[in-house]
């Protein structure tokens, strides 16, 4: 039990406690979303997306299969009709699955044990331990889609299970986001042949939650890959975002 409020305690102060971190979010996303959009945060931990994106008036379809960061969404946003809070996962069908959880870091609960084997490799994740398990709901995006609407952004944030996530999709959205991590630099490939295969997307990379792209234009996949490569000796993860060729800000 003490591990795991250590852990969510340390989420909130992490991604809500930081001065000005909420205040560059809303307007580093203003430029994928305004009032009335939809926004999917597939991934949404305790809401720091959640709060930005209301915060431009957008509505929210937030996923998260943990329990303890659902009580979170539900304690912050329970209320707010433009919030739908959606507890399980998405993946490449619906149905259930098995969520490995880290008690003291539920940043990095996965779904994905050949993840979970890769990380554990690196000296970052020594010390991380995932203690339990649960059995949670599976739905696709093409079922979120069908019952909330296309998005105009969706955040993929899933530690490793981003291909299964994107499996379940059929039709590209104007612009998504998945989670970059160095030492997993083949498993970001590999998700960027699905992402190819949706339609033709434009690329940038935001260094880990500074909030500001890394390039000045936006860049194809081979200019992405080499951007990449400079910032994959640092060891610093981050996110890449994708953006449907044609679609507007």
């Amino acid at each position: 039990m003490f591990s795991r409020a250590w852990g969510i305690g340390r989420s909130l102060a992490m991604y809500h406690g930081i001065p000005g971190r909420h205040r560059n979010m809303v307007r580093f996303y203003s430029e994928f979303l305004g009032p009335g959009d939809i926004g999917f945060d597939i991934g949404a931990h305790v809401g720091s997306r959640v709060r930005a994106w209301r915060k431009l008036s957008a509505k929210v379809i937030a996923v998260e299969p943990q329990p303890d960061c659902l009580k979170v969404l539900r304690l912050f946003f329970g209320r707010d009709d433009a919030v739908t809070i959606v507890p399980g996962a998405v993946g490449a069908r619906p149905g259930t699955a098995h969520l490995a959880l880290s008690s003291a870091t539920p940043t990095v609960s996965s779904m994905s044990s050949s993840w979970m084997e890769t990380v554990g490799e690196d000296r970052s994740f020594a010390r991380v331990r995932w203690d339990r398990s649960i059995e949670v709901e599976v739905v696709t995006l093409d079922d979120l889609i069908a019952k909330h609407g296309e998005p105009a952004f969706c955040k993929i944030d899933v530690e490793g299970f981003e291909i299964e996530v994107l499996s379940g999709l059929s039709t590209p959205l104007r612009a998504l986001s998945f989670e970059y991590l160095p030492f997993a630099h083949d498993a970001t490939v590999a998700v960027l042949d699905v992402v190819e295969r949706l339609g033709p997307y434009r690329y940038n990379y935001s260094p880990i939650e500074t909030m500001r792209f890394a390039s000045e234009r936006w860049l194809d996949r081979a200019d992405l890959m080499r951007l990449l490569h400079r910032f994959r000796p640092l060891g610093r993860s981050g996110d890449v975002y994708a953006r449907l060729e044609g679609a507007s800000g």
